[in-house]
């Protein structure tokens, strides 16, 4: 017996090592693919922070630091990136732990937008129909100075600018050069910003010395007041001179030699610069083709659900009858800015007090609902949502219509994009580019995942209610037919209005509005529509795995701890949560 069981613990260790050796080799396979691949990401991501400055998601102490635009610096990004690039090709991807993988598909993602941003030297069209450089800028003069070192911060800042316009100007000389611009008519106006600034008649009335008016307690009075010397020499030998310099440009020279075509495809190399921004915006290999007859066959779906809300309220017309109904009777409309403020407040709050029932984690930052600021309003959609905001374009009252509202407030602020994207900057398991990134087909496919949730939230009071959430739902699927209409397949602006116009319960002046973006921006507006079904389609597998043990707030825990991922990565954290029974990330928040 003896014997037999020294003999049987030698073969036992002898099992025991021959199949320890594998695990031990490929664990430290793991470790070394994962060190080398998060020297790489940590080294550029470091790196990558330095190069930029004002961002609306960004890092507040490096929000004051204007960037190196120049064609110079622009051309050393490229040589990291591709560097960069070089080096994840070196990365055995299958020796990656699972964490890693996931954090590998997203940060190849970002190097590979990137790169091709460059390549098609993006940065020489820094603005489009509703955003730009200086837009961007004017937007930090909103914020509050909280202590000394941040205003003289913020002045530097200010003397900074001339430097800083003088090489986006130079760059965008480079584009108009080689016909690389948005499109003539969708700029028309857009120089109010630029205006408003050269116009004020005294510094205080000046928009960039906003931040100054209230300055914070904890400066001394005698040093607020230097404070504000100094802020009113920067602006009036800074500010002022470069945004007349760039008046003058884009009135003479951008505005009157931009292209007049709108088409992607007619830029330079258009074809593929589309591809590229399909490929950056959706995160899936698709043709416009593809895209353009999802759209078709999605538009004809919620038309029927449209049909089923007017049997509803007994509408005797047909859907261009009822359409013309609900932009033109008064009872659909605000009659002050601060009623649609008052009703947006309302919304937010409602879902407030069924958020537990959906979700089992949200996120420690609150946010505001404030009214759009009056130099982007006119070109701005009805609101936009982010960390800590919610904004609502009060602009033109009769073109914002009640009925939308609920829809857009689940969209712009809880549980859209004022709960998405905190939740993902609060999450410490992430890398910190994965917590700073925003991906377009995931943020926005959620947020437009979110108007639908609404309907089982039980969010929508009456039948119009509704039907402004299937109009919102067409107005996205729409986006997937104009948007490639109008880059691959030669549509006019007025064809893709009319296509918005007839599918949708928006408002000429939206209408106007939004196709100038989608014009302007090729690509973007095909996120939305693109990421919600891939949420919608991770549910229904869920749903259908799980059977009664699916939960619908660990499914949407599990989704939202990814952050900003690829739409294929919902799908594979839904794998991972039918083989995990349905168990969520905090099951201790079930």
């Amino acid at each position: 017996m003896t014997i037999f069981g020294g003999r049987g613990w030698l073969f036992a260790g002898a099992a025991f090592i021959s199949l320890a050796a594998p695990q031990a080799q490929a664990q430290s396979a793991a470790q070394t693919a994962d060190q080398a691949f998060e020297t790489i990401y940590s080294s550029e991501y470091d790196w990558r922070q330095k190069q930029f400055g004002p961002s609306e998601d960004g890092p507040k102490d490096q929000a004051l630091v204007l960037p190196d635009v120049s064609a110079k610096a622009q051309a050393a990004r490229l040589a990291r990136w591709e560097q960069v690039e070089k080096q994840l090709a070196t990365i055995k991807v299958d020796q990656l732990s699972p964490a890693q993988k996931i954090n590998f598909a997203v940060y190849k993602g970002q190097i590979d937008a990137l790169v091709a941003e460059q390549r098609y030297h993006e940065y020489e069209k820094p603005l489009n129909a509703d955003t730009s450089f200086w837009g961007d800028l004017a937007g930090w003069a909103r914020e509050p100075l909280r202590d000394e070192a941040g205003a003289r911060r913020y002045i530097a800042m200010l003397r900074d600018i001339p430097r800083y316009y003088g090489e986006q100007i130079a760059n965008m000389r480079s584009g108009l050069k080689r016909g690389f611009t948005p499109a003539q008519i969708t700029l028309q106006g857009r120089d109010i910003g630029v205006e408003q600034v050269v116009q004020a008649k005294v510094v205080e009335e000046n928009p960039f010395y906003a931040p100054f008016k209230t300055l914070p307690a904890i400066i001394p009075a005698n040093v607020q007041a230097q404070l504000r010397s100094d802020a009113q020499a920067a602006i009036a030998q800074a500010v002022v001179p470069a945004h007349k310099t760039l008046l003058i440009f884009l009135r003479q020279e951008y505005l009157p030699g931009a292209r007049k075509d709108l088409a992607a495809y007619t830029l330079p190399d258009g074809k593929a610069y589309y591809q590229s921004k399909i490929r950056e915006f959706v995160t899936l290999d698709k043709s416009p083709e593809q895209i353009h007859q999802i759209g078709l066959t999605e538009m004809a779906r919620i038309r029927s659900q449209m049909a089923e809300v007017m049997q509803q309220v007994d509408f005797k017309g047909d859907l261009p009858a009822f359409l013309t109904f609900l932009r033109t009777d008064p009872q659909f409309y605000p009659k002050t800015p601060q009623d649609l403020l008052n009703r947006a407040a309302w919304i937010a709050k409602t879902f407030d007090g069924k958020a537990s029932q959906y979700f089992g984690r949200m996120p420690r930052m609150r946010f505001a609902i404030k009214p759009m600021p009056d130099d982007i309003a006119p070109f701005y959609t009805g609101g936009r949502g982010g960390p800590g905001i919610y904004l609502v374009n009060t602009y033109n009252l009769p073109s914002r219509p009640y009925y939308s509202q609920i829809a857009l407030t689940l969209h712009e602020s809880a549980p859209g994009h004022a709960m998405q994207m905190p939740l993902a900057a609060e999450n410490k398991d992430l890398p910190a580019f994965r917590r700073d990134s925003y991906l377009s087909a995931y943020g926005e496919g959620w947020a437009l995942y979110c108007e639908a949730l609404g309907e089982d939230m039980g969010m929508y009071e009456t039948p119009y209610d509704r039907f402004g959430m299937l109009s919102y739902q067409a107005w996205r699927a729409s986006r997937l037919v104009v948007d490639t209409g109008i880059h691959a397949m030669g549509w006019s602006r007025k064809q893709a209005q009319d296509y918005l116009h007839d599918n949708t319960a928006l408002s000429d002046h939206e209408i106007e509005t939004e196709v100038d973006r989608y014009i302007a921006w090729p690509g973007q507006a095909l996120s939305y529509y693109m990421g919600e079904l891939a949420f919608v389609d991770a549910r229904k597998k869920a749903e259908k795995a799980l059977g009664p043990k699916f939960n619908i707030r660990a499914f949407h825990d599990a989704v939202l701890a990814l952050g900003a991922v690829p739409l294929p990565l919902i799908d594979q954290r839904v794998d991972q949560l039918i083989a995990e029974d349905g168990k969520g990330p905090y099951p201790d928040e079930e």
